[in-house]
């Protein structure tokens, strides 16, 4: 094996295995940060032994027991050694050395600690940014690089946050361990809300000239699948895994030839994953019924009708009054002030949304309010009116594709009205 292939294959087996080798050294050293940079260090020994000796028959096992290994030599060179090792148990005095026997930990031990690395890299006692580029880096296997470009910032700036969300971690005194009781369950949110922002980052970039960035959809829904195998009791985990299943159906749809947004209405259905949808619909099936579980339901509802003209637009607006009651935003009342002008005409939206969002100041700057405005408005035959809405959208949003798609909706509604 040449010394580039063995390069290839060090970096490609690091990329699918750093989540658990990280996890596993974590239950030793107590510490993402250190256990990441002993991982690291397991890495550098892959690549100097690897070109000479031969990729060994299990490298995941071997990456494993090197990192290991050195969590326990940093342990015992501690002048706490005593105290961790009572904790850490007498199984991890003797470590097998690297080799094709080696055989890491069982499955049962990766998954406890996989989950014990998802409840701790989306701690609350950090930023939600901190949580996503902490999240995408340990178990996402995302470099500084990759997660800089993905949000269109720095990479010194990702390099910061995640150096300082290890540090929070250690200083807040952050057990690694995953959570129970009420605990566990206010946890499991903010590690689905880090899963979900990922997501809709990927799926509807907030800024730059992409619309669309499917490698953080697939980064997402790769980790809720994750979470869902590790944690098949929990409804609500299934929720978001339907959810985002069914929305990925779809991402190859949401943009044209030239990177354009495609709009719902008008997206090709036959290409539409087919695949993606079932698991969906499946998952959906294990869910419960809370808010990422009604928004997978709503989501089933796109899926499942043949035409946009064929959407059940009434069991849409149903859904959103149940997830009103759930998760009440003004965000939801947009969306259900769509699906009400959808199912009872658009005056009937226009009403809702005016009644009940028009001085909401947390939609002061979202450009999707004045968007959803100028459609409701030019389908009632107001084009000037709308016209002013889609000019104001375009001039809120940050996403370049979206603000030439909306100021192409202002002049042909100008141009309609002339």
């Amino acid at each position: 094996m040449t010394a580039a292939s063995a390069t290839e294959t060090v970096e490609a087996v690091f990329r699918i295995e750093s989540a658990r080798i990280i996890a596993g050294v974590a239950r030793i050293v107590r510490d993402v940060g250190i256990a990441e940079e002993l991982a690291q260090d397991a890495l550098v020994a892959a690549l100097e032994q690897w070109p000479e000796s031969g990729v060994p028959d299990r490298p995941g096992a071997w990456l494993m027991a090197v990192a290991r290994r050195r969590a326990i030599d940093l342990v015992r060179r501690k002048e706490t050694y005593a105290r961790k090792m009572a904790e850490v148990g007498r199984a991890l005095e003797d470590v097998p050395p690297p080799g094709p026997e080696a055989t890491a930990v069982s499955g049962d031990d990766i998954d406890d600690d996989l989950l014990r690395l998802i409840f701790t890299a989306c701690h609350p006692v950090l930023s939600a940014q901190a949580r996503i580029a902490l999240t995408l880096r340990l178990l996402g296997g995302l470099t500084t690089g990759e997660i800089a470009r993905a949000f269109l910032t720095s990479e010194p700036a990702v390099a910061q946050r995640v150096v300082r969300a290890k540090r929070a971690l250690a200083k807040a005194g952050v057990p690694f361990e995953v959570p129970y009781g009420d605990d566990r369950t206010a946890r499991l949110s903010s590690v689905l809300e880090v899963i979900y922002l990922i997501f809709n980052e990927g799926y509807s970039a907030t800024a730059g000239n992409d619309l669309v960035r499917p490698a953080l959809c697939e980064d997402a829904l790769r980790l809720a699948r994750v979470l869902a195998g590790l944690m098949p009791g929990e409804p609500e985990v299934h929720g978001l895994t339907a959810l985002l299943e069914i929305q990925a159906s779809r991402i190859g749809t949401r943009t044209g030839p030239d990177g354009e947004p495609v709009l719902l209405a008008d997206q090709d259905r036959s290409r539409w994953n087919r695949m993606l949808i079932h698991r969906g619909i499946e998952s959906l099936h294990r869910a419960g019924r809370g808010p990422y579980a009604v928004q997978a339901a709503i989501a089933a509802c796109h899926a499942q009708a043949v035409r946009y003209e064929d959407t059940d637009w009434a069991t849409i607006a149903a859904l959103y009054d149940r997830l009103m009651t759930l998760i009440p935003s003004p965000v939801v009342e947009l969306n259900r002030a769509v699906a009400v002008s959808m199912a009872q005409g658009p005056a009937a939206g226009l009403g809702l949304l005016d009644d009940a969002l028009a001085h909401e100041p947390a939609l002061a700057g979202y450009h999707l309010l004045p968007s959803v405005r100028g459609d409701l408005l030019e389908r009632l035959g107001r084009t000037e009116e709308a016209r002013a809405e889609f000019t104001r959208a375009a001039s809120l949003t940050r996403n370049e594709r979206e603000r030439d798609l909306l100021l192409g909706r202002a002049a042909r509604s100008a141009a309609s009205g002339s």
